[in-house]
């Protein structure tokens, strides 16, 4: 289905609200649906417009400010990236960059807004604007690496918002993944890094093929890497050890200054991409695990194809950054 397909099907039209009182943004725009996918394609424009429908529809419209993602300089994509890399991508044209990520005439500009989009929830947070942020945000980044894309991601999102946000002037960020394939690309770019804490937790053995327990981190940046691998099959009761148990030692040790999530909602039971089985409460539980720190959090969307899934998701990650 084409984007503008898709806007005809909704009509979404961005409200823009500016209240100081309101501590969360949330962040989107219709830039986005210009990264066009073949028709059967799972990461398709429909994934965020089912976000801004149950949104729309729900009590919380009107509760966060909405805030427009700006456009990412290369420089600073090149903070995580490659310059040739990052030259190839501007000049590549239409098709398959690898196995599975689709690159179409408006994917690059759609891919710089993604990693604005973290940029700007900085920015907003360093100003005291909001101290919590989601990002809407396609194409996805994880998997991104250094100098290729992968896994439906062209430029890793996360890892360019982490870089700007030491640029900033936030000196720790603690990244917590918990899409259902791990981020290999996120893990690589810092883990010679003790700057920056990585906590992963994904399925495995599954897609990619990195995220073992033994992963963790080289250099200087030896313990500054934690996977936990979750077997096929693992639930809310898993994942609840995992955010309530071994999440909070680590982040006491660590002292972040800002947290930053990959936020993958296929780690839902009804996602058709893996065998995780988070029901919509290990959901909940997941993010009131996250924001019991009560520091500066930008999450940014990964994965999630199940839309109807990905939509109630959301929604209550956002009434958790809402209400605690």
């Amino acid at each position: 289905m084409s984007s503008s397909a898709i806007i005809q099907t909704f009509d979404y039209r961005p409200v823009f609200v500016y209240n100081h009182l309101m501590e969360v943004g949330f962040l989107y725009d219709d830039i986005f649906l210009g990264h066009e996918v073949p028709r059967g394609h799972p990461e398709c424009g429909t994934r965020l417009l089912s976000i801004v429908k149950i949104l729309k529809d729900s009590p919380l419209f009107g509760k966060y400010i909405h805030v427009m993602p700006r456009k990412a300089d290369f420089p600073d994509v090149e903070m995580v990236h490659h310059h040739q890399y990052v030259e190839q991508i501007r000049s590549f044209g239409q098709g398959y960059a690898d196995a599975d990520t689709y690159i179409s005439k408006g994917s690059l500009e759609a891919a710089l807004y993604a990693a604005g989009a973290a940029a700007e929830a900085i920015d907003r947070c360093k100003d005291g604007e909001i101290h919590r942020a989601f990002c809407a945000v396609r194409p996805p980044g994880h998997h991104a690496e250094t100098d290729r894309a992968m896994g439906f991601c062209i430029f890793n999102n996360v890892a360019i918002g982490a870089c700007y946000a030491q640029k900033v002037g936030y000196k720790k960020v603690c990244i917590i993944d918990f899409d259902v394939h791990h981020g290999n690309g996120t893990q690589h770019m810092f883990e010679d890094d003790d700057t920056v804490f990585y906590f992963s937790t994904h399925q495995y053995p599954h897609y990619p093929g990195t995220g073992s327990a033994s992963e963790k981190g080289r250099g200087k940046g030896v313990g500054f890497t934690h996977n936990i691998p979750m077997d096929a099959g693992s639930g809310d009761k898993e994942y609840y050890a995992a955010y309530h148990g071994i999440l909070p030692g680590l982040v006491k040790k660590f002292q972040p200054d800002i947290m930053m999530v990959s936020a993958g909602y296929d780690i839902h039971k009804d996602d058709p991409l893996a065998a995780i089985r988070v029901s919509d409460e290990g959901i909940r539980s997941i993010v009131r695990g996250i924001l019991s720190f009560s520091l500066p959090t930008v999450f940014v969307l990964e994965g999630g194809y199940d839309l109807a899934a990905l939509g109630r998701s959301v929604l209550i990650t956002i009434e958790e950054m809402i209400k605690d």
